[in-house]
């Protein structure tokens, strides 16, 4: 079913991140290999990914973001237009239980990819759940971008999952100085650790600014810390902390990204006066992560996230929270927390601020990690070696 010329359609919803740029990769990739696509999205996917200047016909469908009923009945018409595509591979949980409603009888093989996790609780979450329930069953194959979604996809009835491969795409190098990135930033001597996320509540910026408080709060005390509480197996084991009377260097968190949050965060970043800076969304996080001495994910879930690939390229050391695909994904290149354990959070970033040594072995290990990360080539392998094993 993957032959040259198999026509594929791509699915997805509302998008400004990195399930857009995926399916904008498996769109070039696979029109290049004389593949017909048909990406079906809102009409923004559209104007953020030019998926028609790819190669691929854009068929507007109005799969939101959050259950619409009427907009969500049109949705399901609309994708009925694809049951004469060999494969649907629908991307997100409700851009894959609409696609399973409207191929429903019709024999096109879908693949979904999970690339989330359903966090809502409340009445959105039981809708959640059912679309969860639509997907596990109806759907040919599920790709998931952690083992945890994985496990609860064949509680709830998959036949047939499988680890998805989502890389992120390589940053060109911009060629500008370090030091005058440091200048354009304005961060003067100051450590720079850097999260790149979208001010929405499944990063758990909150964190980050507790961390943050706590750290400029406790600087010039005597440390003495340990291992952080709860790093996970694997992680690099801490270098020697400052002696009684040394201070650690000062720290600054920038944050990269745009969302419903920033108003909010924004306010307690004032009122605490916090050392963290809202740099709003960046086209140079290449440059970022060149003078960050550390990524910090404070999530609540991530699956494969591209900042975290992006680092591990760059050789960017990483503290981040053990959920979903990251401890598979960072292994020894980073210090890894459980998420809401503010101290051991905490901690793990004072342990890089404070010494070099582990700094550096961190960067070492993430340079390392990045040179095997997969990319494009390896991502094409892996879907049509799916497309082609539908029935």
């Amino acid at each position: 079913m993957a032959d040259q010329g198999t026509r594929v359609a791509l699915v997805l919803g509302t998008s400004a991140g990195g399930v857009g740029r995926h399916v904008a990769m498996l769109a070039g990739g696979l029109v290049r290999g004389g593949h017909r696509v048909v990406v079906a999205g809102p009409p923004s996917t559209e104007r953020a990914f030019g998926f028609a200047a790819l190669g691929a016909r854009f068929a507007p469908v109005p799969i939101s973001d959050r259950p619409r009923p009427l907009a969500d009945l049109r949705a399901v018409l609309a994708l009925r237009t694809l049951r004469g595509a060999h494969v649907v591979h629908a991307h997100g949980l409700r851009a894959g239980a609409l696609a399973a409603i409207a191929l429903a009888g019709t024999g096109t093989g879908l693949v979904v990819t999970l690339h989330n996790a359903a966090t809502a609780g409340g009445a959105v979450g039981a809708v959640y759940a059912l679309l969860e329930r639509i997907v596990a069953r109806r759907a040919d194959r599920i790709l998931v971008v952690s083992p945890d979604l994985g496990e609860r996809m064949t509680r709830l009835g998959a036949g047939q999952v499988e680890a998805a491969v989502v890389p992120a795409p390589s940053l060109p190098p911009s060629g500008r100085d370090p030091g005058d990135v440091r200048r354009e930033l304005g961060t003067g001597d100051r450590v720079i650790f850097l999260t790149v996320a979208r001010l929405a509540q499944q990063k758990g910026l909150e964190t980050l600014l507790d961390v943050a408080k706590e750290l400029r709060g406790a600087r010039g005390a005597e440390p003495g810390m340990g291992p952080a509480p709860g790093a996970a197996a694997g992680s690099v084991a801490a270098g020697p902390a400052p002696g009684p009377g040394e201070r650690a260097p000062e720290a600054v968190f920038l944050v990269a990204g745009e969302g419903p949050l920033r108003g909010e965060l924004q306010e307690r970043i004032d009122r605490e006066n916090l050392p963290v800076r809202l740099l709003g969304d960046r086209s140079d996080v290449g440059d970022l992560l060149g003078v960050a001495r550390a990524l910090v994910v404070p999530s609540r879930w991530e699956g494969q996230p591209l900042t975290v690939q992006e680092a591990l390229r760059a050789g960017t050391a990483v503290v981040a929270t053990a959920v979903g695909g990251i401890p598979a994904m960072v292994g020894e290149a980073g210090l890894l927390v459980p998420y809401g354990d503010i101290g051991a959070m905490r901690d793990a970033v004072a342990r890089v601020l404070a010494d070099e040594g582990l700094a550096g072995e961190l960067a070492g290990a993430a340079a390392r990690r990045g040179r095997g990360l997969p990319g494009e080539p390896e991502a094409l392998e892996a879907v049509l070696a799916v497309y082609a094993g539908l029935s």
